[in-house]
This record gives C-alpha cells, structure tokens and sequence, in this order.
C-alpha cells in the first residue's frame, strides 16, 4: 500500500456562523522517490472552525482512490483526540451521545462520513502545533483562510 501523507486545516472568521474554508496538502513518494504534491481547499459560509478542520480531513481522505497507510497531520486536537483517546468509539457506542448529560455530539454528519472514509485504510492521525512554524500546517491555513476570505458561496447546511 501507498504511504500518502495528509496535512490539513481549518478556519472560520466569526466562528461560529461565519463564512470558512479547509485546505488540505497531500503528500506522497513513488517508488522512483519522486514527491507528487496535490493541495485542496474550498470555503463556506454559516459555519465554525470545527467543522472546517473535519471537513479538510474528510475531503483529503476521500481524494485517494485506493487503500493507503494514511498519516493525517493537523493542529486540531478535538479530530485527534477523537481518534486516538477512544471519544469516537465512546459516541458510536452511546448513539451519537457524550458525557454525563448525554448531549448530541456535534458535527456527527461530517462525522459519521469520517468514520466511513478511513474504513479502507490504515490512518495514523498525528497531532501538530498550529502557527509554528510547520511548513505544511501553514501551507494549509494558508489555503483555509483564502477559501474562507474568497467570498465564499457554498453554504454548510448539516451545521
């Protein structure tokens, strides 16, 4: 299997309810060593942070057209919590439930659509500090605040 090496981000300007975007950076290496580079991005209005950072992995994981050993780097630790400390498998297990009062867990259809898209793959989420100097981090919060700033005209219903 290919080891595709993903790099993504969110922002929302007036988060919540404000337009923004996702950017995301692929990276992968052939067997002649050669790095193939594939960047996207897009925008949205009506929705937050959260959903952007999600919707930046979901988007980039669903771009690869076989099974892959996938390592996800983003500065979004609700997304790597989720997946490494169990809250994922504790909400599917409690019907999209969390903590003690039972609340909704937010963001389950972009959720639910997460959970579906790394079924094929190995993924390995890595956490990374956000605005420090990770060339691939800034390259991706480059690409998320310019969909977000771009007028964007999508609007995210499921919010």
């Amino acid at each position: 299997m290919k080891t595709i090496d993903i790099f993504t981000d969110g922002a929302c300007r007036g988060n919540p309810d404000g337009p923004g975007g996702y950017g995301a950076v692929l990276k992968y290496k052939d067997a002649d060593g050669t790095e193939h580079i594939k960047e996207l991005s897009d925008g949205y209005l009506n929705t937050t942070n959260n959903r952007m950072e999600l919707m930046g992995v979901l988007v980039a994981i669903k771009a690869l057209k076989s099974p892959c050993n996938i390592r996800v780097h983003t500065d979004s630790q609700y997304i790597v919590k989720a997946f490494t400390e169990g809250w994922l498998n504790n909400w599917i297990k409690n019907n999209w439930r969390r903590g003690k009062k039972k609340e909704a867990v937010k963001n389950q259809d972009l959720w639910e659509q997460l959970v579906e898209a790394v079924k094929p793959h190995q993924v390995e989420f890595i956490w990374v500090k956000g605005h420090d100097g990770h060339v691939e981090n800034e390259r991706c919060d480059e690409l998320a605040t310019l969909a977000a700033d771009s007028n964007p005209k999508k609007i995210d219903q499921a919010k």
